[in-house]
C-alpha cells in the first residue's frame, strides 16, 4: 500500500521525537506554554501525557480542555531553522479514569517509550491525558506545508 511521503514525514517525526510544546489557555483566558513528553495511542488516535495536578498546564486543560500541541524536529548547528519539520495541532484534552480500558492502554504505551516513568504512575497527583487532535498544520520542510482535518491527522496517528 503507497504511504503518501507528506504522512510518511509525519509519522516518522512523531516517532523520533519524544517532547512536545503544550499550549493551554489559563484562568484569565491567556495562552501558557510548556513542555510534556508524550506518547502517540494509535487505537485511540491520539497523543498521550503524564501529567501532575501540580502542574499549571494541567490545571489550565482541566478547566479548559482546548489545547494546542507542536512537535518539532530540533535545530541542527548551522543550518537554517526555518525549515524544520513540524506539527501544530489544535485538539481537546481529556484526563483518562485510572484503570479504565482507555487509561490502561495510555499506561502500556507510555511507559513503552519512557519506562523511566513508571514510579511516577504510583503518584497520586499524576494523570494520564488523552489528547484528540481537531485539526493540524504540517511543515515538512521549507515551502512544504498542509493543514490537516482530524479525519486525516487520525489515520496517521493510527500507523504510528
Amino acid at each position: 500500500m503507497h504511504e503518501p511521503r507528506l504522512n510518511r514525514a509525519l509519522r516518522e517525526l512523531l516517532q523520533s521525537q519524544r517532547i512536545a510544546s503544550l499550549g493551554t489557555l489559563n484562568a484569565e483566558g491567556g495562552p501558557f506554554v510548556s513542555m510534556v513528553p508524550f506518547a502517540v495511542d494509535p487505537g485511540a488516535a491520539c497523543l498521550v501525557i503524564h501529567v501532575s495536578l501540580l502542574a499549571p498546564h494541567t490545571r489550565n486543560l482541566l478547566r479548559n480542555p482546548a489545547v494546542s500541541v507542536m512537535v518539532m524536529q530540533p535545530e541542527v548547528a548551522s543550518e537554517p531553522v526555518h525549515a524544520l519539520p513540524r506539527i501544530s495541532m489544535d485538539g481537546q484534552a481529556a484526563r483518562l479514569q485510572p484503570e479504565s480500558a482507555h487509561w490502561l492502554a495510555a499506561h502500556q504505551i507510555y511507559l513503552t517509550r519512557f519506562p523511566e516513568a513508571e514510579p511516577m504512575t504510583h503518584l497520586g497527583d499524576f494523570s494520564f491525558v488523552a489528547i484528540y487532535p481537531t485539526a493540524a498544520r504540517q511543515v515538512a520542510g521549507f515551502g512544504t506545508a498542509r493543514p490537516l482535518e482530524a479525519d486525516e491527522l487520525a489515520e496517521v496517528l493510527r500507523t504510528v
